[in-house]
């Protein structure tokens, strides 16, 4: 324990301390604040900055990428450097971008500030990840992770949209000064086990049976999956608005909303446990393309309903089964910290494919049809997974 200077707990992994795994989730949270938030933040862009529709998918994919670019750092560097000491860096980025956003709101200058803040953001999350991930049990700290985003999201959908642009900065920045003050309850580093669960062949991972490729293409359908998302959740209240649909119906919708993760994490966990992670993955992912695109022929106050509450059930589906089949091929935690840099990339993708769309007149419309089509392509690349190792490794594919 004193390798790790985690609290003494007694316990042989630092990172399954409830101090650790606390702090982790809360920093998770902090992390996810952008990505969680963005239609509303979007919406604050063009309203109160004055941004153009192309331009808020820029600045988002601007942030979000960061978010990718920070977590990949941190895959790098996270077995050779102090944790806390990343965090501080992280967290230091973070703050001094959005500290710097309150006063410059000149486009071309926000856009690279909000590259700042994401990078400090992904450098912090992937810390947060990981720990999660070198958890004993890193499927349900993950469950508890997006159980605990119900919450959150619920409270930036309807208190952000009460501030101004610059209080929705000062927000994000007393979030994370909150966490210096509980540094000490994250693990310097991981201990000595872990790092030789490291040291595995380059052309197997978990007991010499799950190609090295697995994870690699797990990460790989993440990132498109996560152009859907990206898309659908940076523009679907400026499309909601634009097509005339009442705006405060759509507030509503989107802050109720978030609590359907609630239900999804409950039903995710009952249907892995019952049909394993793939299966349900897939009709989620089939489900997921089906009620984005509905919204393709135009959004009314009963479609938005739908989609939206649909949407937040699903993508909760998708995280849970996304990040525990990753956690069941990598054993030594060696790909959570590039979770977040597959999301981040997606986030890049996505609202930037958006906006260009956007650019082309193709309005929303099409919008919806690249966000289905990406939801489609990461089924196809789990389909790929599952019929080809249901009868060589049917543990991989029917695991829970």
């Amino acid at each position: 324990m004193s390798e790790t200077n985690a609290p003494n707990t007694g316990l042989k992994n630092p990172f399954d301390s409830w101090k650790s795994i606390a702090i982790s989730l809360y920093m998770t949270l902090v992390g996810y604040g952008v990505l969680v938030g963005i239609p509303v933040i979007s919406t604050a862009w063009v309203t109160l900055l004055g941004f153009s529709e192309v331009e808020v998918g820029r600045v988002a994919g601007a942030d979000l990428g960061g978010l990718s670019v920070g977590a990949v750092v941190t895959a790098i560097f996270i077995a050779k450097v102090n944790r806390r000491m990343l965090v501080l860096v992280g967290l230091s980025l973070a703050v001094i971008a959005n500290a710097l956003c309150i006063s410059i709101v000149d486009y071309d200058q926000v856009l690279w500030l909000r590259f700042l803040s994401g990078l400090g953001s992904g450098i912090y999350t992937a810390v947060a990840v990981s720990c999660l991930g070198a958890s004993s049990k890193p499927a349900r700290a993950y469950n508890a992770m997006l159980f605990a985003f119900a919450f959150s999201q619920a409270l930036e959908m309807h208190f952000l949209p009460l501030l101004s642009m610059s209080g929705i900065y000062t927000v994000f920045i007393v979030c994370f000064l909150i966490t210096l003050a509980f540094i000490d309850w994250i693990p310097k580093r991981a201990p000595a086990e872990s790092s030789n669960m490291a040291e595995v062949s380059d052309n197997k991972i978990v007991d010499q049976n799950i190609p090295a490729y697995v994870p690699w293409l797990c990460l790989v359908a993440m990132v498109i999956t996560y152009i859907n998302i990206g898309a659908y959740w940076t523009y679907i209240e400026l499309a909601a608005t634009a097509d005339q649909a009442d705006s405060e119906w759509v507030g509503q919708v989107l802050t109720w909303s978030s609590l359907c993760s609630l239900v999804g994490c409950l039903f995710a966990t009952i249907l892995s446990n019952r049909y394993g992670l793939l299966r349900p993955l897939l009709v989620t992912l089939i489900t997921m393309a089906v009620i984005v695109g509905m919204l393709a022929n135009g959004i009314t106050d009963k479609n938005i309903l739908i989609s939206v509450f649909s949407f937040n059930c699903l993508w909760i589906f998708i995280d849970v089964y996304q990040m525990s089949t990753i956690a069941n091929v990598d054993k030594t935690g060696r790909f959570a910290s590039l979770m977040p840099g597959a999301q981040g990339l997606g986030q890049i993708i996505g609202p930037n494919m958006a906006a260009s769309i956007l650019g082309l007149n193709l309005g929303y419309s099409g919008v919806f049809v690249m966000c289905s089509a990406a939801a489609l392509v990461a089924m196809s690349l789990y389909l790929f997974m599952y019929f080809r190792f249901r009868r060589k490794i049917p543990e991989f594919a029917y695991a829970t």
